[in-house]
């Protein structure tokens, strides 16, 4: 096929792609609108060493994987579910956690995914002051100057996790797109040996046409 032969299919069943895109983009954004919304809690607690020096920061930088093991435990997902008067089990709180650390910034990353935004605030809140505390009673039996603090950067805040309505929606569209492409070239295909016209003699068998046997006139 030439490129005047895709121009001449699109001219004709271009609305086809169009049509699917557009109904599957509606179904995906009807479908995201159906889901009921997950939203993520993230707070970033700073750790900083009382001294700067090399010792220090390495003692520092060897607590985050240490930090990262101890909030994720059942034991602190209990407390937390207790504190917070929660209606789950602590492996279905543990579910929806996560932790990590930078220990190029001295940063340990929490996050909590709920379906009430407010209320993951509230659970990243009180398990990252489980750390602080314990910190604190680590901190308690040491000199000053061996001490290793631990507080929050920032309030935890939230955002939608899911569903992503936008991405899903372009996405619809796209492959909405993609089968209206396949589905006018499959119909291209089958009616490919259904000669219609004089011009699809040449077109298709390259040879040259004597003559034509008019319609029937009404």
């Amino acid at each position: 096929m030439e490129l005047g032969d895709y121009i001449r299919i699109l001219r004709q069943r271009g609305w086809l792609i169009l049509l699917l895109a557009l109904l599957t983009a509606a179904a995906a954004f009807g479908f995201s609108k159906m889901q009921t919304p997950v939203y993520k809690s993230t707070l970033n607690l700073l750790v900083s060493p009382s001294r700067t020096d090399f010792g220090q920061a390495q003692a520092a930088k060897v607590l985050l994987r240490g930090y990262e093991s101890w909030m994720l435990s059942s034991l602190r997902a209990e407390l937390v579910i207790n504190e917070l008067q929660l209606d789950m089990t602590p492996r279905q709180l543990l579910g929806d956690a996560a932790v990590s650390s930078d220990d190029s910034r001295f940063i340990i990353q929490f996050e909590v995914k709920n379906s009430n935004g407010d209320l993951a605030n509230d659970i990243a809140r009180t398990w990252g002051n489980l750390l602080i505390q314990r910190q604190e009673e680590i901190n308690a039996t040491l000199r000053k100057e061996d001490r290793i603090g631990i507080e929050p950067i920032d309030m935890p805040t939230y955002s939608q996790d899911k569903p992503k309505t936008t991405i899903n929606t372009a996405a619809g569209g796209v492959f909405g797109a993609l089968l209206g492409l396949i589905l006018i070239f499959v119909l291209e295909w089958l009616a490919s040996g259904v000669v219609r016209r004089p011009d699809d003699i040449d077109r298709y068998l390259d040879i040259p046409i004597i003559g034509v046997i008019p319609s029937k006139s009404n």
